[in-house]
């Protein structure tokens, strides 16, 4: 534990918690083999109606490498999967694996130029890509890359009962030009991979950082790190085949990967998937499948405590909720927990962290600084040292703020091809994630905001994330984002754009002169504007920077 040996968060790990892991096992292949051996015929995902065993996975995946292999996909070569949240997905993540190879993750959001930087920057040679996505986009764009063989497949695909709020609209459309995933799989069924298995340093996946800060990087996500998190989710969260994981985070960002595939894969339990994220489907799946656990966004929890009609009892089934990926406000905790009976337990992690670095352990709750009223996002998880960083690189003592540095065996030894931006964010293999915050003097962590975030209003500093905090303290606040914005006698300063729960009603007046009460002056926000909806990425983050882009003056033309 390095110099964190002597901390007292140590003691929270023996609050039924080992406090040290050692995976058996070096790679994800071998982690689904191993359940596979234990218990074939167990279900490993259910989709709508449809139900994939572990047997039925491993079929489906030997084809679709074999497939692949006639086709020219060599081992080392990398394949795209721009598919939903489907089985499709999970098949062609075990088909690269089992085909030699490693597997890209493409948001399905992306349009051209984004899908052709991602397929060129990672050099994918294969592409498993839904048919809609294959028409609208994809087929523009692959002649400007290395793509020789493409994949395509359909959300009808693996089940009989589509639901017409998210599947209505789906037609078939077999682009003769592709390979169909369902007829590739007839077509090889039965034939064994023969590619060299994969080792725990190699690559498994590459995930992409957003870009905020230049062009997206693709994190190297090993085997060995997807396991050792996929472990550490297991044993956190004590998990077993007797659970169930309910996929409300995307399968392409790693909190879908590590938290739902990887971990369902290693504990031998059913991931349950519903192409993408619709609160009224998803509330149907809970009720229908009863998982009892789940990681997402708390834009994913706000949005499915409030369906119409829900209860505490809709929620009884998942004893285990964690929420990372966007900052939590107390008041939102509480809210749900008051509406479902369900506390959410917070968890932080990045791209390069395969997921967690930090989690709340179980059957905590999470405390709030006094200070500045934030919630913590829990402690360090297994074999993992992080220190908080000064402007200069020197580490700080608790109760001082600065940059997050994180080292451990699940963070990434690097960025695809980019040895420049390895160096700068991760020297010595410690990641600087770029998040600002500190650890109180009982070891507790707290997220304060991005660096890049930072208000600074007339001189002093404002940390958005501590207004959005206040702000969800209003009853009628459903979302709140807050940014800094030019102001001519300040430099900055701070604007809050607010969403309003369903029958609720708020002034801009009202919630400024809430905030006003609650805070120093220089930080409360002088203009909220209320919205609809906020912008999100698709893995429920709100996006300062678009409200921040249509905030600022007009460049002046002419």
């Amino acid at each position: 534990m390095g110099i964190y040996a002597e901390r007292p968060w140590l003691a929270l790990y023996a609050e039924g918690q080992p406090a040290d892991i050692s995976p058996e096992h070096a790679t994800m292949l071998e982690v689904f083999e191993a359940s596979l051996a234990a218990t074939p015929d167990a279900v490993a995902i259910r989709y709508f109606d449809g139900v994939l065993t572990f047997a039925d996975l491993d079929a489906a995946s030997d084809a679709l490498a074999a497939g692949l292999a006639e086709a020219g996909f060599a081992p080392g070569d990398r394949m795209g999967l721009y598919v939903q949240n489907d089985p499709a997905f999970v098949i062609g993540l075990l088909g690269a694996w089992k085909a030699g190879g490693a597997a890209v993750a493409i948001n399905p959001m992306n349009k051209a130029r984004e899908l052709t930087y991602l397929l060129t920057d990672s050099g994918a040679t294969a592409l498993l890509c839904l048919e809609d996505l294959y028409a609208s986009v994809a087929r523009g764009v692959l002649p400007e890359t290395q793509v020789r063989t493409v994949v395509t497949c359909s959300p009808l695909d693996r089940q009989a009962r589509d639901d017409p709020r998210v599947l209505g609209d789906v037609v078939r459309a077999r682009p003769e030009e592709t390979l169909d995933l369902e007829e590739l799989l007839t077509t090889h069924a039965g034939k064994e991979p023969t590619a060299p298995a994969p080792g725990g340093e190699d690559v498994a996946i590459l995930t992409y950082t957003s870009g905020t800060t230049g062009v997206p990087k693709g994190a190297m996500n090993t085997h060995a790190n997807m396991v050792f998190n996929a472990e550490a989710y297991r044993e956190w969260m004590r998990l077993t085949p007797a659970d169930s994981v309910l996929g409300v985070a995307p399968l392409f960002h790693i909190t879908g990967l590590v938290g739902h595939i990887a971990v369902a894969l290693l504990a031998g339990c059913p991931l349950v998937l519903a192409h993408r994220f619709h609160p009224e489907v998803v509330m149907d799946a809970i009720r229908e499948h009863r998982p009892t656990f789940t990681v997402g966004s708390i834009t994913v929890f706000i949005a499915l405590s409030g369906v119409e009609g829900v209860t505490a009892a809709d929620f009884a089934s998942l004893r285990t909720i964690y929420s990372g990926g966007a900052p939590i406000a107390p008041a939102v905790t509480d809210q749900f927990e008051a509406r479902t009976g369900r506390y959410i337990h917070n968890i932080y992690g990045l791209t390069e962290t395969n997921s967690p670095s930090h989690a709340v352990p179980m059957g905590r709750r999470a405390p709030v600084d006094p200070n500045s009223g934030a919630l913590s996002v829990g402690v360090p998880i297994y074999n993992t040292v992080v220190r908080i960083l000064g402007e200069d690189g020197e580490e700080l003592p608790p109760g001082e703020i600065g940059e997050i540095a994180t080292s451990g065996p699940q963070v990434v030894p690097g960025y695809w091809g980019k040895p420049e931006a390895t160096a700068e964010s991760l020297p010595g293999g410690e990641l600087r994630t770029g998040d600002v915050g500190f650890m109180d003097e009982q070891g507790w962590f707290y997220l304060v905001d991005r660096k890049k975030d930072m208000i600074n209003a007339a001189g002093y500093k404002v940390w958005p994330r501590e207004v959005e905090d206040v702000l969800y303290g209003h009853p009628a606040v459903r979302e709140a984002a807050v940014v800094g914005v030019p102001d001519p006698y300040r430099g900055e300063t701070v604007k809050a754009f607010v969403s309003l729960k369903a029958g609720a009603a708020a002034t801009p007046e009202e919630l400024i002169a809430f905030a006003k009460d609650r805070m120093a002056a220089y930080k409360y926000p002088r203009s909220v504007e209320l919205v609809d909806e906020l912008p999100k990425t698709t893995t429920g983050k709100i996006l300062r920077r678009e409200l921040r882009d249509q905030s600022a003056p007009a460049t002046p033309t002419g």
